[in-house]
């Protein structure tokens, strides 16, 4: 099968321009395509997961991969949807974060001469000239069309800012700039882009005056990557400082039925015969396909030692209710505790369990509590250093273990 036709049958395609041309390129190893990835944060999450995936497949089949890190757009943050501004950072803070990225990336894609590249979009907007910009690519966008976009309807109930009305004309001239500058033919982004990706095409055919070959594919990336990148005490990191081995591989190992063959046959590399046996599975066999699942993409972003590792403490940690000493674990200090103890919610704050106390009593009064297998009814409640220093585990739900040491 041609690796177009693997895209299409793993389902990650979801629109196209110029089909037949952007067969003809991937299917051919003529592609030189860009995904974009603004550096919000320290740590690349699960929802960029698919967009690395699918950087890697079309790499291994002869196609060269652009990343490009978004530190000048990040100045300006994407409006697609979200229904408030994104909070402000730092030129330090943006600097940090794609150094971050870059680090990560290096995992899934390979970098060097003739390979892949990585550059920053703000080695050539951060020195622009507004008016030059204004004159020279403000002048190829409608201001009529810019508002009816998909990006912008969620911000526009709530108020768009003048600055984030600049993104999709930053994000056009970004392919603009690639296209000519590395020879990039084509953009990769999620559903949610494609007005943005859409006005990086028009750009190029009206600047230049000719077709040459800027086409645009859109794919599920951002409606799927950020379905599966929330979960309840946030986001899933790619960084294991911030989640460990052991919790990423609990997260696709809890994914629900209806999602875990999905999954697998987008996110991981195993062969499209194989996957399409597991197609009958039900029941019992659908928790080995949730195995095979975490198993995969733990081993994909963390090695197969440590994938092997997690589902060896998964394994034994349900098997004998909860006691295995690679259990995620929490130090705690003696100044954590006032008299002697530390209250239950304040534990789960520091354990990384909740990200609020509202969000623990909730999780209390719903009966999804228990230290060291007693229910816990009382929000209130509290652990004692001595219960601490015999092996306090706390269990969030029916499937999360944490141990609490001193």
């Amino acid at each position: 099968m041609k690796i177009y036709d693997e895209l299409v049958a793993r389902g990650l395609i979801a629109q196209v321009t110029d089909e037949d041309e952007i067969r003809d390129l991937v299917n051919n190893g003529k592609a030189v395509f860009y995904i974009g990835f603004d550096p919000t944060a320290d740590s690349l999450h699960v929802g960029h997961f698919m967009a690395l995936c699918l950087m890697k497949r079309l790499q291994m089949a002869g196609n060269k991969p652009i990343a490009l890190i978004g530190g000048g757009t990040a100045y300006i943050g994407d409006p697609s949807g979200r229904t408030d501004m994104r909070s402000m950072m730092t030129p330090e803070q943006i600097q940090h974060n794609c150094d971050c990225f870059k680090k990560q990336m290096s995992r899934f894609i390979e970098f060097g001469e003739g390979k892949a590249q990585m550059v920053n979009n703000a080695d050539w907007l951060l020195g622009m000239n507004y008016v030059d910009m204004l004159r020279d690519v403000g002048a190829c966008f409608s201001v009529n069309n810019m508002l009816r976009a998909e990006c912008y309807k969620q911000r526009m109930e709530k108020g768009l800012s003048f600055l984030e009305f600049n993104y999709m004309i930053m994000q056009s001239y970004d392919f603009y700039h690639l296209f000519k500058e590395y020879g990039c033919n084509m953009q990769f982004g999620g559903d949610d882009q494609w007005s943005n990706m859409l006005g990086g095409t028009e750009l190029i055919r009206k600047k230049l005056s000719k077709d040459a070959y800027a086409m645009t594919i859109t794919l599920l990336l951002n409606s799927e990557g950020k379905k599966m990148g929330k979960t309840v005490g946030g986001a899933v990191w790619l960084d294991p400082e911030k989640t460990s081995p052991y919790e990423f591989y609990q997260y696709w190992r809890n994914v629900a039925d209806a999602d875990v063959l999905k999954c697998i046959r987008m996110l991981t590399f195993l062969p499209l015969e194989e996957i399409d046996k597991m197609d009958s599975w039900e029941g019992s066999q659908l928790n080995t396909a949730k195995e095979i699942l975490a198993f995969e993409l733990t081993k994909l972003v963390h090695g197969e030692e440590e994938a092997t590792k997690a589902q060896n403490t998964a394994r034994a940690i349900f098997a004998g209710g909860g006691s295995d000493e690679n259990m995620p674990s929490t130090a705690l200090s003696e100044s954590d505790f006032t008299d002697g103890k530390i209250g239950i919610l304040d534990a789960m704050v520091k354990c990384g369990l909740i990200t609020s106390k509202g969000e623990g009593k909730r999780l209390v009064q719903q009966g999804g509590i228990s230290l060291n297998d007693e229910k816990v009814t009382d929000p209130f409640a509290s652990i004692t250093i001595d219960e601490v220093k015999s092996g306090a585990v706390i269990k969030k739900g029916k499937k999360v273990y944490h141990k609490v040491t001193l």
